[in-house]
């Protein structure tokens, strides 16, 4: 299966505009129906995805592997997954998160 570029760097363009840019997660805001989520395998950063995504089994396959390698230990705040940045948004662009 190919990954097409174009999709990628505009699903990141559009996960990007949903994230704060505060520097304390206690005062960043979440829109009601959206939970803050930070991805990444060294840097991480924060994704506001819909709570939606919470249902669809691809999603929560990712959210199991994670917890599997990390636990439930997130000390970001929020849900840390540590996958690569470029899977995340295709993932979240094909579960029609964007």
């Amino acid at each position: 299966m190919a990954i097409r570029m174009p999709r990628i760097i505009q699903a990141k363009q559009i996960l990007r505009r949903s994230f704060s840019n505060g520097s304390n997660t206690s005062s960043m805001n979440i829109p009601k129906g959206h939970f803050a989520v930070y991805v990444g395998e060294h840097e991480k950063k924060r994704f506001v995805v819909p709570v939606s995504l919470l249902s669809q089994p691809m999603f929560q396959e990712l959210l199991h592997q994670a917890e599997e390698e990390f636990g439930y230990n997130h000390p970001m705040g929020g849900l840390t997954i540590p996958c690569s940045e470029d899977m995340f948004t295709d993932l979240a662009f094909r579960l029609g998160a964007l």
